[in-house]
């Protein structure tokens, strides 16, 4: 349903990574720092014929029951990337690779359109698949808007799933329809926005990535500082 035909919410909650934290382009580059250091690195594969792999196994892990902490899917997960590829696995790489996720930095035009929603009085939310430790650095780079910060860890479960986005809800004292969500992230975000119904913008950074064919997102833009324009129009500005 357009905006404009919708009631202005109190509450704005966004994805974090590849949304408002420069994911690809931080996990690619870390991903080749660890290969480049590999002792096998001569057949190794590119970082992103790697990330193929990692994600696959991140995505059924975080599927798979019991949950556990981001942390050790992304551990899990690289270990069976590299085994994949026969390379040698060793603890550090887990430490290089969630160390580098803390430090990478917003997309340039995310701080100056955080501070003006908020001036403009909605309440700003990250809903997450990480956890607390981890994402606490890339927070800490957000200008200080960010008025909570719910996450994986928290919940005890990983989007697409109900219980983070009801633990999310039920924390922020909204149900579905008092929010809207901002994500750039089409398998996670849009198809739990499709199965719960909440309102929902796309932030189509043209990585490839695209919606469910059973779902379309109330708004799709391609960068966060397009956001405040649709809300004017909307007349929630």
């Amino acid at each position: 349903m357009p905006l404009d035909q919708l009631p202005r919410p109190q509450w704005l909650t966004f994805d974090c990574y590849g949304t408002l934290i420069q994911w690809d382009e931080g996990l690619q580059a870390a991903v080749a720092r660890i290969l480049d250091a590999n002792p096998d690195k001569s057949k190794a594969p590119s970082a992103a014929e790697f990330l193929h792999v990692y994600d696959e196994h991140e995505h059924r892990l975080e599927r798979t029951p019991p949950y556990r902490r981001f942390a050790d899917v992304t551990r899990e997960s690289l270990r069976l990337a590299m085994e994949h590829f026969g390379l040698a696995y060793r603890p550090t790489d887990a430490e290089v690779l969630t160390g580098s996720i803390s430090r990478m930095p917003p997309f340039p035009e995310v701080v100056e359109t955080l501070a003006r929603l908020k001036a403009a009085g909605f309440r700003l939310c990250i809903v997450s698949n990480t956890d607390d430790d981890i994402i606490a650095g890339n927070v800490a780079q957000l200008g200080g808007h960010i008025d909570r910060v719910i996450t994986a860890e928290q919940a005890g479960a990983y989007k697409p799933s109900r219980t983070i986005f009801a633990h999310a809800h039920r924390n922020l004292g909204v149900t579905p329809d008092e929010v809207v969500h901002i994500c750039a992230s089409p398998h996670l975000d849009l198809a739990a926005a499709r199965d719960i119904g909440f309102r929902c913008i796309w932030i189509d950074r043209g990585t490839g990535r695209k919606p469910l064919p059973d779902y379309r997102p109330d708004a799709t833009v391609a960068t966060l500082d397009r956001v405040p324009g649709l809300f004017h129009d909307a007349g929630w500005l």
